[in-house]
């Protein structure tokens, strides 16, 4: 049975209040979006007073810090982060996670994230799952860190190199000429295909490898903003596809501008531009609208 967006509002709140109690201080566990936390907690009040209130405009964002010491002390401590953006659909579907950790490479980490997501797929549908990660990461990671020594855990169905992964990031605004230099870049680099449309809100849209992907995500992430997300997140297999291009909607990443007026672009075009590519649905992810041309 699927949740109400009430209900998945109150599971996240929950969860949240759950993590904050476990983790008391900004050492432990940081809230990135502390608006986006207040609207949540708002609409879940408003809800039990069955006061009509928006839903949240934005997601939720959060890191934990932690360690992992070993008893023994035959091994390194090992310190990580664990990243996480919920979005709309959660708990029905698993968060966005990322884990960094100095003694992963990047090939390591993507099939880390990748083996993590399968876990939490097959273990906490409908359920939230933070917690059950970080359970997950501190009896695993040290497996990962340790390859040089022990082989890492194989995928049971899709190696990391098999995974094609569309992210839609959305941004309160993208309008600073470094910005939006990087992006092109950075997706050129990394042999993506897709667009970045600057103004406000700012949209981009990158497809590729998975790992290309996750690590245009990291950098961009990494920047000054004053509020971005991955709106959206589709992961195909390539063990069904002859290939990479294949599964493209993108021939190659341009910075796309639709006629704009003042800060804004002309959401008609953008939709058209959607459309014509096959992936307009995510116009109303955007914008909670159905488009028109």
């Amino acid at each position: 049975m699927s949740m109400s967006f009430r209900e998945r509002a109150e599971a996240q709140l929950a969860e949240l209040e759950l993590l904050t109690s476990m983790f008391p201080t900004r050492e432990e566990l940081e809230i990135v979006d502390q608006l986006a936390l207040a609207e949540l907690r708002d609409y879940v009040e408003a809800q039990s007073s069955s006061l009509s209130v928006q839903p949240p405009s934005s997601r939720p964002q959060f890191v934990i810090k932690l360690r992992l010491e070993d008893d023994t002390g035959d091994a390194d401590v090992v310190d990580f982060i664990l990243s996480c953006t919920y979005p709309p659909e959660y708990p029905s579907m698993v968060p966005e996670l990322t884990v960094q950790c100095g003694g992963l490479s990047r090939a390591q980490r993507t099939q880390l994230h990748a083996v993590l997501r399968a876990h939490l797929a097959e273990t906490c549908s409908g359920e939230v799952c933070v917690l059950p990660a970080v359970v997950w990461l501190k009896d695993n990671l040290r497996t990962f860190v340790d390859a040089n020594s022990s082989a890492p855990p194989q995928l049971e169905s899709d190696a990391a190199g098999e995974l094609f992964t569309r992210l839609w990031i959305y941004s309160h605004h993208i309008y600073n000429s470094a910005k939006r230099k990087n992006i092109l870049e950075w997706a050129k680099e990394l042999q993506l295909s897709g667009f970045s449309m600057p103004g406000k809100p700012g949209i981009v849209c990158v497809e590729g490898a998975r790992e290309a992907c996750e690590e245009f995500w990291a950098r961009v992430k990494s920047l000054t903003w004053k509020r971005i997300m991955i709106r959206h997140r589709e992961d195909l297999s390539l063990r069904d596809s002859p290939d990479l291009d294949s599964l493209r909607k993108f021939s190659a990443f341009q910075e796309a501008v639709f006629e704009p007026r003042g800060k804004h672009m002309d959401l008609g075009l953008l939709y058209q531009f959607l459309r014509e590519r096959g992936c307009h649905d995510v116009f109303q992810m955007f914008f909670g609208v159905e488009g028109k041309s």
